[in-house]
Parts: structure tokens; C-alpha cells; sequence
């Protein structure tokens, strides 16, 4: 299932979801008019579905000016491995500059148990014995916002973060990522209590933020005093239905139709069991996890996986939180001049600031094993 996208001058999107058909984007001198909604369906399911969706009025002006930009944009095949790099390098440096500009940090190349990190500092005014692993999106080969993510959490919550450069794929695929976050986060026990560590993500960074708590379990470490899964998934052996409806940029862009019987292949998996319960962690014993915040909007490529997470954590009695934000698409908090990205900024590092007390409270009445 493919979706079919044309995009109208007054800001109306009109969602078309034939079988393998491919995305079409009319120009406004081309547009026909609208056509009526309608919806059919195949006897196995699935579903044709005509929508026209207007301009949401339920989001600030900054950000319909830049949904209505992403309509406009030139829709083209994937690129090359080598090509995405090149684009997502350039991308994350000037997005980079821009975050430090609005969040002034110090910033520190280091090395940490052999991985290569960033550490970034507030100018004043640092929690003690505090420390946040950054763990950056991307797709898992390539970095899409390492200090983009970084720098705004450390300059709002006060507290240093250690953002980690993981081994890539397809050269490193599953679990070379994992395994490096887990020799930073040993490593950071040595100078930090558990409960004074936490770690969040975005995308790749999300979904590698869940399965190194995981994987942390495993192990019989200390778990860490919060997660931050924002924008993530947690079952690579099944596509969530927003996968089937979005792109990256939520309705514009480039959809490749996914059988959810044959799915294809995922250079992070690499030759791994898709329900492993370290890369796909909804297969693994979540009971015990850190306090978490899961953080989605309604046009997200994730909204599905993410809502997932959320509930099978809340099955195994976890204290989870969802927030899921009016029609943006797939991380838009990188984006820094809409008011919505301020506003989910903000709410990441009280998260990532206030859920310490609860943690310390859990570490000590049930004893470190326990965590």
C-alpha cells in the first residue's frame, strides 16, 4: 500500500491510499478539483481511502508556513547511502549552529570508553553529580542531530550531557550501537550513581534508548533514573499503521508501499531475529523500567510505535508518559523557530530534571537489584 499525495494552494492536502501507486505531487496550475471523500475496501483489509485534510488551525502560524513549505518540496527517489550522509552532515551543522545560538552551551569533543562523545555543558549554574546520555537520530547510518538534540536539553534542564557518536550501519549494524552506549553508560558509573543518570533519543536515538535499557537489565546493571523515547519504536517484526500512511515529512514526501508479510530488509537489523528482545524490546520482560517520556504528534511516521511503547510499558506497571502533539510530522522539535518545539523542548527537560526524585526514592526503598 502506497499513499498518493497532491498537495492544493489553500493549504488542503489531499490523502489517497491505492494499492502501489506512487506518490504524485500536482502543481497548483495541474490541480483538479477535490475530489470526495470516500473510503473502499479490499476483502483482506486493505483499505482505499480519499481525504482532503485542510490546514490545521489547531497549530501556530509558524508551523503551518512550514507544513504548507514541505508541500512545495521537490519529491525525488531514496538516495544513495552516501547521498543521505553528504545531505544529513550539511543539514545537522547549520541546524547545530543554530541551536547554539539559541541555547548557549560549552561544547567539549572527548572519548568515552573508547566511543567518541561530545560533552555539553551549561554555562552556569550545572546540577551536581547529574549527568544525560544523548542518543542521536539518524536512522542508524547517519547523524541527524547529535548537538541538535544535545545542546537545547543541557542549557534547559542544567544538567551536563554526554551526547554519543554510536557506531553506524550498514558497516556496524545491531547490536554495535547498543553495545556502545552501554560501555559509555558503564563507564559513567563510575563517577555518577545510576539514579543520578538518564538518557533520551530521538528516532534511531529513541528506539536505541529502550533497547539499551534493556539490554541494561540483562546485565544486572543499575538502570538509569529516566528515559527519553521521543519518537521511537519497539517491534521491528511488525509495521505500525502510521508507517503505512506517513512519510518523514508526515503527508509530503517519498513512500515505498511495506507487505507486512514480507518485510524488507533493515541494514540496522542486519541477519538479527526481529523479535529479539533487545532490538525489538516489546518481546522483552519491561517490567522495572525507568520512569519514561514518550513524546509523538499526529502526522509522525512513528505515532504508531510510539503509542505501542507507551502501552506495553504501562502493561508492565511502568511510569510512563505520553504526549502527543497536533499535526507535525516526524521529529519536528528540530525544527527551533516554531513555538511547539519550545514548548516540547521545555517539557523534555523538566521531564529529564524532575524525574530524579522519584527514581532516588525507588533506588533506595527497593535496593539496586531491583532497578
Amino acid at each position: 500500500m502506497k499513499i498518493r499525495m497532491k498537495t492544493r494552494v489553500a493549504g488542503h492536502a489531499l490523502l489517497a491510499l491505492p494499492v502501489f501507486l506512487a506518490a504524485t505531487f500536482l502543481t497548483a496550475q495541474s490541480t483538479p478539483p477535490a475530489p470526495q471523500d470516500s473510503a473502499t475496501f479490499d476483502p483482506d483489509g486493505t483499505a482505499h481511502i480519499t481525504r482532503v485534510v485542510p490546514m490545521p488551525a489547531t497549530v501556530s502560524p509558524e508551523a503551518q508556513k512550514w507544513l504548507a513549505s514541505l508541500a512545495q518540496q521537490k519529491v525525488g527517489p531514496p538516495e544513495t547511502l552516501a547521498e543521505r550522509r553528504t545531505h544529513t552532515d550539511a543539514w545537522r551543522k547549520m541546524d547545530s549552529a543554530e541551536a547554539r545560538k539559541l541555547y548557549p552551551v560549552n561544547v567539549e569533543e572527548s572519548t568515552t570508553a573508547g566511543v567518541r562523545t561530545d560533552i555539553i555543558t551549561p554555562l552556569s549554574g550545572a546540577a551536581p553529580n547529574r549527568v544525560l546520555i544523548n542518543l542521536h537520530g539518524g536512522g542508524f547510518n547517519s547523524d541527524s542531530g547529535s548537538l541538535i538534540e544535545g545542546v537545547p536539553i543541557a542549557n534547559l534542564a542544567k544538567i551536563k550531557v554526554v551526547s554519543v557518536y554510536y557506531r553506524l550501519a550498514p558497516e556496524n549494524p545491531f547490536p554495535a550501537a547498543v553495545d556502545d552506549v552501554v560501555a559509555v553508560y558503564k563507564e559513567l558509573l563510575k563517577a555518577y550513581p545510576p539514579h543520578n543518570i538518564g538518557v533520551f533519543g530521538t528516532s534511531a536515538g529513541a528506539i536505541l534508548t529502550c533497547e539499551v535499557a534493556v539490554r541494561l537489565k540483562q546485565l544486572g546493571l543499575p538502570l538509569p533514573a529516566a528515559l527519553g523515547i521521543f519518537s521511537g519504536l519497539a517491534d521491528f517484526s511488525r509495521v505500525g499503521d502510521s508507517r503505512q500512511l506517513f512519510a518523514l515529512d508526515g503527508f509530503p514526501g517519498w513512500m515505498e508501499p511495506i507487505d507486512p508479510n514480507h518485510l524488507p530488509d533493515d541494514q540496522y537489523v542486519g541477519k538479527t531475529d526481529r523479535k529479539d528482545p533487545v532490538l525489538s524490546p516489546l518481546f522483552a520482560d519491561l517490567h522495572g523500567m525507568p520512569p519514561s517520556l514518550l513524546v509523538t504528534s499526529t502526522r509522525d511516521i512513528l505515532l504508531s510505535d510510539t503509542t505501542t511503547l507507551h502501552r506495553a510499558l504501562l502493561r508492565a506497571g511502568d511510569d510512563a508518559q505520553l504526549v502527543v502533539f497536533e499535526a507535525l510530522p516526524h521529529a519536528f522539535w528540530y525544527h527551533f523557530q516554531l513555538p511547539e518545539t519550545q514548548e516540547a523542548l521545555e517539557l523534555m527537560a523538566k521531564f529529564l530534571t524532575t524525574s530524579w526524585r522519584g527514581r532516588i526514592w525507588r533506588f533506595c526503598e527497593i535496593g539496586n537489584d531491583a532497578v
